[in-house]
């Protein structure tokens, strides 16, 4: 198996991940390729996303399209290939949709999975003197634009009588933001699995509050329009999908052996992905793509334009696309729980 190609950040064990500093690339094209075949389905991915989960199940196999692999830092670069067409179908959380909603992106929402938001979380530094949300006044805190992380601060906030005009909200990427929190050059940092974790586990940080019960802990696969109109690539995509569900479901009754697989692939300490795989992966299910969750996420969409960082309204039912759904559960379904999550 090739070595995919990812933002070097992002491939250094822990110990040099808490002491990197300076930028690093939103994307890394030209990595591995599945399959075979003479159409090409170019994917986007996050750290230990689609493609080490499809790996580590066994649903890599017997591809009759290939699949080009894209890793993307974060949910927002990843969805602005996407609308670039440079990429026809990748993973993201919840609020990048809604942010390339709002600038007029050709995106669509074709499939969607629940689960739990503990791994979604704000974390200060062991030593902080912040015991609870409601102290954040005032205080600087890192956070990737646009990112599933960014609403999950606004709600959290706003559940500690908070608005974001009463913090000092610093844009980073999560390489950066990682140097900048571990360096105490911020006072919080907003952030998701497996950063969590990865904090967690070297003890470099604690959990102040977490998404729990504050967000609708979905995250989506969003493809590009132009691909769906392509009758050869829907039909890869609806094969793609069927694995990646198939994979997730996987997950859960092997969390101990795709850790194993994802540290190995991502250059995570075993400890870390694991502790991810068990706060936030296994706890994932497949659900429709309906009206209920067109509803959750217009509320995102909704708090954003509120705050005037979405230029105009959105209509969030005008960028899903239902025909993947089948027999899926509605998306209300309560996610998994996993032992010592």
């Amino acid at each position: 198996m090739r070595r995919r190609l990812v933002p070097a950040a992002l491939l250094l064990p822990l110990a040099l991940l808490l002491s990197a500093c300076g930028g690093s690339s939103s994307a890394s094209t030209g990595g591995d390729t599945d399959g075979s075949g003479s159409l090409t389905l170019n994917v986007g991915d996050q750290k230990g996303g689609s493609e080490a989960i499809l790996r580590a199940a066994g649903e890599l196999k017997n591809l009759d399209y290939k699949i080009k692999w894209s890793t993307f830092t974060s949910g927002p670069p990843l969805l602005e290939a996407v609308n670039a067409k440079a990429v026809d179908i990748g993973g993201v959380g919840n609020t990048p949709p809604v942010f390339a909603a709002g600038a007029g992106s050709k995106i669509t929402v074709v499939a969607a999975f629940h689960g739990a938001s503990k791994g979604d979380a704000i974390l200060v530094p062991n030593d902080s003197k912040l015991t609870k949300p409601e102290q954040l006044k005032g205080k600087s805190i890192a956070v990737a634009q646009g990112s599933s992380a960014n609403y999950q601060l606004v709600a959290s906030l706003k559940a500690a009588g908070l608005t974001l005009s009463d913090v000092d909200v610093k844009y980073l990427q999560p390489a950066d933001a990682l140097a900048a929190f571990t360096a105490g050059k911020v006072d919080a940092w907003a952030v998701w699995d497996p950063y969590t974790s990865q904090v967690l586990v070297a003890k470099q940080g604690r959990i102040l509050t977490t998404g729990d019960g504050i967000t609708n802990g979905l995250t989506f696969q969003v493809a590009a329009p132009a691909a769906l109109g392509d009758k050869k690539k829907a039909a890869a995509i609806k094969d793609y999908l069927e694995r990646l569900r198939r994979a997730t479901a996987w997950v859960n009754d092997h969390k101990e052996e795709w850790a194993k697989v994802w540290a190995k692939d991502t250059g995570l300490p075993y400890e870390v992905a694991l502790a991810s795989v068990k706060r936030t992966n296994a706890t994932r299910i497949s659900v429709a793509v309906d009206k209920p969750l067109i509803a959750s996420e217009q509320e995102i969409a909704d708090a954003f334009t509120e705050l005037k960082l979405i230029p105009k309204k959105v209509d969030f039912g005008e960028f899903v696309d239902t025909r993947y759904n089948g027999d899926l559960p509605p998306s209300t379904t309560e996610a998994r729980a996993t032992e010592g999550s």
